[in-house]
């Protein structure tokens, strides 16, 4: 089974982090979601997250995919040494990375997004020395990174097609009548 560790600490996007670990979880993939504080995460709306995972006890080696959902979290998790050195470790191995809205800009600024195509959150583009695309998902290689809250389903789909394969997320999609 694919295991995904997926990062939250105050102020996330609840749609990107939920919807995302829906989809995942539709899929089959195990997705176990791990707080920067070692404690509950509350949302930028409100939705609290209990019985979360301490970040000092992720070990990237026991996961195939790294999840960044975005909202005001991002500065946090772009400051913790510790997540930077998690996205290093999953970047360094070729292992899956996704990041949407805000969380791209954290890989723009270590230059994971050089050469490689990506999107995030418009107005936070900058030049990362990669070709922004504006879509809802761009998949490059092992990168996955996704605009706003309004792709989170397909942020979601795109990992697990990635992780389990096309007809996996086909499947998914089937089954929640996403067109």
């Amino acid at each position: 089974m694919k295991k995904v560790c997926l990062v939250l600490t105050d102020g996330f996007e609840e749609a990107e982090a939920v919807a995302t670990y829906a989809m995942m979880r539709r899929a089959g993939i195990a997705v176990d979601i791990f707080s920067l504080t070692e404690a509950n995460a509350t949302g930028r709306f409100g939705l609290t997250c209990t019985a979360l995972k301490p970040f000092s006890q992720l070990k990237g080696a026991e996961y195939d995919a790294l999840v960044l959902p975005g909202g005001p979290q991002y500065a946090a998790l772009e400051k913790s040494a510790g997540v930077q050195a998690l996205i290093k470790e999953f970047m360094d191995a070729n292992k899956v990375v996704a990041a949407i809205c805000a969380s791209p800009t954290i890989l723009g600024h270590a230059g994971y997004l050089k050469g490689k195509n990506y999107t995030c959150f418009t107005s936070m583009n900058e030049d990362f020395g990669g070709h922004f695309t504006g879509d809802y998902v761009t998949v490059d290689g092992n990168l996955i990174t996704g605009q706003s809250a309004a792709a989170s389903i397909d942020f979601g789909l795109a990992i697990a097609e990635k992780l389990l394969g096309k007809t996996v997320a086909e499947q998914v999609k089937k089954s929640i009548y996403y067109k």
